[in-house]
């Protein structure tokens, strides 16, 4: 055979095999929230592609309310939009007992005994995972060294709310453009009261007593939810109605609030010199409490799940694998450095000396994490799981509902009496109605 047709007919061949592959590959379809750890996924996703060929990943990223409105519709509905889903503590149970999701299925490398147990308890239904941990997170209390010690105040390594208000009110200046203390003020259940919840928690509280009665209109609520304005009206930034986790870090690591409860895993992009300008003067502490420590700090777990929906389960299984692997945690850490692994979901994360010496909060992280327990979160007794939230579907509804009427009351357009009673009464109707009153 002449050489020019050898060439011709070689070529050929290769075009048709590629031609053939791409026929084959699989289009993983990923819903993710926007957020760094997330992004960081995205930027090293061309390695997993790499590893896996015959897979490509596409990407589709929300912000955090509109990710659970999606998604929840897509999983319900059994549409298949989505192959892999980023899904919670609160949804994963749930979900799967709806037979929503797909088990989980580690491989032999993956190390299931790592994971931390609140958060693997978390994302498991009737001893099965469900969803596998990307990153974990409980809350804490983040501060500026530099004002507090200017304004002859300390923090002990749990401090009071009533500490938190008094040492907001000695080193708010808005003048200087430096607030107080920046909380969550966008209405929501994941939002602001995510952050209200373990307020009233700390205060006495609870959602619903063992009859399954709401117990939003009680003087616990009034307390805490009371707590909430007054710090955010005196001591807070303009507009802190419309604040979430993103906008209060930007006004954190800008330099502009002095005091900031809120997710452990702000811990790295606070101290991240290249993005924040008080990486050096960043103290951190455990959630504060109120009349109690029960429940003070929240518990949650953002995870990558399969929907029972998705035709290409294996090679969503693949993907979930490697990217809450210990392998992925070593990549962000080469790729990116030791201050961008996600945290919170593993015991050997904790037991690294290289995280340790950077992450200045991994203690406080790890000791909230352990201490927080959704069984168990509340001062009375209660009925359902969950720290900041009540592991039920009426919840969404009902948290929601009630993150309105708070912003409402934040914004000076309602009362807090009024917005309490309202929520109440709403939550009433919406148990009554979904027949789970008792």
């Amino acid at each position: 055979m002449p050489l020019s047709r050898l060439l011709a007919t070689c070529a050929a061949g290769v075009i048709a095999a590629a031609a053939a592959s791409a026929a084959q590959a699989v289009d993983l379809v990923i819903a993710t929230v926007d957020n760094r750890q997330m992004a960081d996924m995205q930027r090293l996703a061309p390695e997993f592609e790499r590893a896996h060929p015959g897979i490509r990943l596409q990407w589709k990223v929300l912000g955090e309310d509109e990710l659970r409105k999606r998604v929840a519709a897509d999983v319900a509905a059994r549409t298949g939009e989505f192959d892999v889903v980023t899904i919670g503590m609160y949804e994963a149970p749930i979900w799967a007992g709806k037979g929503w999701l797909r088990e989980f299925q580690p491989d032999a490398d993956y190390d299931v005994r790592d994971l931390l147990p609140p958060i693997r308890a978390g994302l498991s239904w009737n001893g099965k995972l469900y969803a596998a941990p990307f990153y974990g997170e409980s809350s804490m209390t983040l501060y500026r060294t530099d004002l507090l010690e200017k304004a002859g105040v300390s923090f002990a390594q749990r401090p009071t709310w009533t500490q938190v208000r008094e040492a907001a009110a000695k080193i708010h200046n808005p003048q200087a453009g430096i607030y107080g203390v920046c909380l969550r003020g966008q209405p929501g259940w994941g939002a602001n009261m995510a952050l209200v919840t373990t307020m009233v928690n700390a205060f006495g509280g609870q959602w619903f007593d063992m009859q399954w009665k709401p117990r939003i209109d009680t003087p616990a609520w009034r307390s805490a939810v009371g707590a909430y304005v007054e710090l955010l009206t005196r001591y807070g930034p303009p507009g802190a109605v419309n604040n979430n986790f993103n906008e209060n870090l930007q006004l954190f690591t800008q330099g502009k609030c002095g005091i900031w409860v809120d997710a452990t895993v702000a811990g790295a992009a606070v101290l991240d010199a290249k993005f924040s300008r008080v990486a050096d003067k960043a103290g951190f502490a455990l959630a504060p409490t109120g009349a109690t420590a029960q429940g003070a700090g929240w518990l949650w777990a953002w995870a990558l799940a399969i929907p029972a929906s998705s035709p290409r389960a294996d090679a969503a299984q693949a993907f979930v694998r490697w990217a809450t692997s210990k392998a992925y945690l070593d990549l962000v850490a080469n790729k990116l450095g030791v201050l961008s692994m996600p945290t919170g979901t593993r015991i050997s994360t904790y037991r690294n000396k290289a995280f340790l010496s950077a992450a200045r909060y991994a203690l406080i992280e790890s000791v909230a994490i352990s201490m927080a327990d959704p069984r168990d979160a509340t001062l009375p007794r209660s009925p359902y799981v969950g720290v900041q939230f009540a592991a039920i579907p009426q919840f969404v509804a009902i948290g929601d509902y009630t993150g309105q009427r708070i912003s409402e009351v934040l914004a000076g357009r309602r009362s807090l009496a009024d917005a309490l009673a309202d929520a109440q009464r709403f939550a009433e109707e919406e148990m009554a109605r979904s027949g789970h009153a008792r």
